[in-house]
This record gives C-alpha cells, sequence and structure tokens, in this order.
C-alpha cells in the first residue's frame, strides 16, 4: 500500500516546480500555498511535503512563516525540508508545526550530525532526502555536484538505523515522463528495511500504482496535480485506503 504525498515547493512567496533540477526552467504557479494546502485536506489527503527551495539553495531555512501558517491553519502532517543544517534549525521547524524534517545536503557534509539527529529526535522524525544524477547525490537544491553515489550514501545512514528516504532521479523530475522505475526498484531490493518515497517524474495514477506494486513506501506527486495530470478526486481512492493510525511518512 502506497501512500500519496502531495509536495509543495515555494521559492520567493510563489509555488514552484524545476525540471530536471534546472533553476532557469522553474515554472511558477498562480497558487498560493495555504489555498493549496487546504484544497489537499479537502481532497482527503493527510501529509504534504513543503520544500523550502530559497532555503536549500541559501543553506539555512527561508520559509518557516509559511510551514507555520499550513501547520496552524490545516490538520495535515508536514514534512519540512530546505537547508537544515543544525539543531536550532530542526527544532524551529519542529516548534513552527512540522511532523517530520528532511535534511539532504547536511547529510553529505555532515554525516555524524544527520546520524546524531537519527538518534536524539527518533528515526520516525528525521527523513533523508537523497537526489541524484547519473547516480551522484546533488546538494544545495540540487545545484552542487558531490561525487557520493546515491547507494554508498543511503548505505551508510541504512546500517545505522534511517527508516525513511526521500529519493529522486533528478533528471526526471518535473518533466512527467514518468519515474525512474528500475532505480526504485533497485533501492527497495537493496535496502528492504527502508521507507523509500519516489520522487520525480510522476504523470499519471498508472505511475503511481506502479511504484506501488515495486514495494515503494510512498510518493511526491507535485506537477501531476498542478497541471491536472492527475486530478484530486482520483487521488481519494487510495488515500481513503491508507490507514489512519499507520505513522508513515509525510
Amino acid at each position: 500500500m502506497i501512500e500519496i504525498i502531495p509536495s509543495i515547493t515555494v521559492l520567493e512567496g510563489n509555488v514552484v516546480k524545476m525540471k530536471a533540477g534546472d533553476k532557469t526552467r522553474e515554472v511558477i504557479y498562480n497558487e498560493n500555498p495555504l489555498d493549496l494546502a487546504m484544497r489537499f485536506q479537502d481532497a482527503g489527503i493527510r501529509k504534504i511535503h513543503l520544500i523550502d527551495l530559497e532555503g536549500a539553495r541559501r543553506g539555512a531555512p527561508i520559509n518557516y512563516p509559511v510551514l507555520e501558517q499550513l501547520s496552524g491553519y490545516t490538520n495535515l502532517k508536514i514534512n519540512f525540508s530546505g537547508g537544515i543544517h543544525t539543531d536550532g534549525d530542526v527544532n524551529k521547524a519542529f516548534e513552527c508545526g512540522a511532523t517530520r524534517i528532511t535534511a539532504a545536503s547536511l547529510a553529505v557534509t555532515n554525516p555524524e550530525l544527520f546520524n546524531d539527529w537519527i538518534i536524539s529526535y527518533g528515526r520516525e522524525r528525521i527523513m533523508l532526502g537523497a537526489g541524484a544524477l547519473d547516480g551522484k547525490i546533488r546538494i544545495r537544491g540540487w545545484q552542487k555536484e558531490t561525487n557520493v553515489t546515491l547507494d554508498d550514501h543511503i548505505e551508510y545512514f541504512y546500517n545505522r538505523s534511517l527508516k525513511y528516504v526521500k529519493s529522486a532521479d533528478i533528471s526526471r523530475d518535473g518533466l512527467l515522463e514518468g519515474p525512474n522505475f528500475s532505480m526504485y526498484e533497485h533501492l527497495v531490493a537493496k535496502f528492504p528495511e527502508l521507507f523509500v518515497v519516489a520522487m520525480g517524474g510522476v504523470r499519471s495514477i498508472e505511475d503511481v500504482k506502479q511504484l506501488e506494486d515495486i514495494g515503494v513506501g510512498g510518493v511526491l506527486v507535485g506537477r501531476a496535480i498542478y497541471d491536472g495530470k492527475i486530478k484530486l478526486e482520483e487521488l481519494r481512492p487510495l488515500v481513503d485506503k491508507y490507514p489512519d493510525e499507520a505513522e508513515m511518512t509525510a
């Protein structure tokens, strides 16, 4: 059973979506983040992923006010990501209403600290973000290359009790050309105890169902909803069958 998690990416107050991680190909949507979140809630969605793209690029969260607004005016569980690098960042995210945080760049630059967070805050509240291009992890909003391989990066934390990972094939993100199914098949097989959340390329309910068949635990859906490729009413049957009591990912 797969969990559907709409994503809201915020940049300078706008809801945006990059194409293949290229900041010169950003699509800006005429959407207010709160209005969008409330529509998701009205459609039966229980969890969303809020991505602070400004924070990711600057290396420090910027959009705490958006997080606070969404948590204050909806009942959604919110996973917050984007520029989280310090204990203070984590604590403030939780204070502003995040249910879980996702860290990506910090896990590369300071893996010991990220591992400490898993221990200190609990593995239910900390998710690893692992966006890769050609098998190599990218950081700082996917703008900076590294020599760290996706497999090695995940395995390091998997061996240290990591439970949740959000992984994207950056080359597919925002293009509506389908996810990298073979990548997720590989990750699910290699890390059987890991809750894998797929991100990038989802264009239809059929893609979601194929990811579910592979064994992926959750899927982030953004542009497919914004562009009308997936209707919110189509998600209702999948959302309704997901158990309320399950402490899965947001």
